[in-house]
């Protein structure tokens, strides 16, 4: 490749990217809020079925257990 054609692909690149900064983004757009929205609710209610099952709820009053009474 010649240096006259990477300096002229250089320039486009460069004035591409101007472009690309010039038009900013502000924000998300409302399905994507959505698909945000879905997945934490759907997170949250993994999280707390796993906090609520016997055994991890038996752990943890265990752990508080022990550090209310000063044993490790």
């Amino acid at each position: 490749m010649s240096r006259t054609v990477r300096v002229r692909v250089r320039v486009r690149v460069r004035a591409w990217m101007r472009g690309l900064a010039a038009r900013g983004d502000a924000g998300m757009v409302t399905s994507e809020y959505a698909v945000g929205v879905i997945a934490a609710v759907a997170f949250a209610a993994v999280l707390y079925k796993v906090v609520t099952s016997g055994q991890v709820s038996a752990e943890l009053q265990d752990i508080v257990g022990r550090a209310l009474n000063g044993q490790t």
